[in-house]
């Protein structure tokens, strides 16, 4: 019969080299995918894909200028409407609901929420927005993107409000501090790096989303902020560009895929460095 310690020794050493066999298996594919998209893309990586406009079908040159522009926009409409929002429900299911009936059935449908496909997203801000006003809009691929974003804040917000000492409550309340200003003052404080993280994680998981902008924001060939009317975007360019027939196209999709996946990487890079640091200070 084995012994214990040496039987104890064995798995540990093959769990171990599982977890690196994964990892290597892991990293192999995302240095595939990025070695891919960039070599494919560096014919059209150039300062005009950031000065000139997307060109017409079967023409040379241009950009995508007003497709990174249109990005940005919604993904700041995303972020201003999701934010508050989640933030806000995330801190009532964290302080005023930690043991009630309700917050674990709301936590129950936020978990839900998580995993919905975008497309789902993407046909209900239809029917609610879109349908309503008769056209599609910018706002209404901001407001797809916020319902998207707003799970995962009010997930990481109240995850991270719920690692805060109970210590720390319990020294405001006995020092007479009423509970809206502790919340604010105290425990926002404390979680402000995990929540920060939640928020960047959010933004890095809609900014490559297409499917719910197909049925919001569209698209536009043309300059335009107007945030009443189809904007062009990063994501639904790259879908229509990589579809297309036309060579010029099809090599501004794989430099807009590039950009968007450096982005999305440094984003999330960049979100668990700042976690770590949240969780060394405190």
């Amino acid at each position: 019969m084995i012994p214990l310690r040496s039987r104890r020794r064995a798995i540990n050493a093959f769990n171990l080299t599982m977890a690196v066999l994964t990892t290597v298996f892991g990293v192999f594919w995302l240095v595939w995918i990025l070695w891919t998209t960039l070599s494919h893309g560096i014919g059209a990586l150039h300062l005009s894909l950031f000065t000139q406009d997307t060109p017409p079908p079967g023409g040379e040159g241009g950009g995508l200028r007003n497709a990174f522009v249109g990005s940005l926009i919604l993904l700041a409409l995303a972020v201003a409407i999701g934010t508050p929002i989640g933030v806000l429900a995330g801190t009532w299911l964290a302080e005023f609901a930690a043991r009630r009936r309700l917050g674990s059935v709301i936590r129950f449908l936020n978990d839900i929420l998580l995993s919905a496909p975008s497309i789902v997203i993407g046909l209900f801000t239809y029917a609610i927005v879109v349908d309503p006003g008769g056209h599609f809009s910018a706002f209404a691929g901001g407001v797809a993107l916020a319902l998207i974003l707003i799970p995962v804040v009010v997930r990481t917000t109240d995850e991270m409000l719920r690692l805060v000492p109970g210590a720390l409550r319990e020294a405001a309340i006995a020092l007479g501090t009423p509970y809206w200003k502790l919340v604010m003052r105290i425990t926002w404080k404390a979680a402000a790096s995990g929540i920060l993280t939640g928020v960047l994680l959010g933004i890095a998981r809609i900014s490559g989303e297409t499917a719910p902008l197909l049925f919001t924001a569209l698209n536009n060939q043309f300059w335009s902020t107007d945030l009443a009317r189809p904007i062009a975007n990063l994501p639904v360019v790259i879908f229509q560009f990589a579809m297309s027939p036309y060579d010029n196209w099809q090599k501004m999709a794989w430099a807009g895929a590039f950009e968007a996946m450096a982005f999305i990487l440094l984003l999330s890079v960049f979100s668990r460095l700042l976690l770590r640091r949240g969780i060394h200070r405190s």
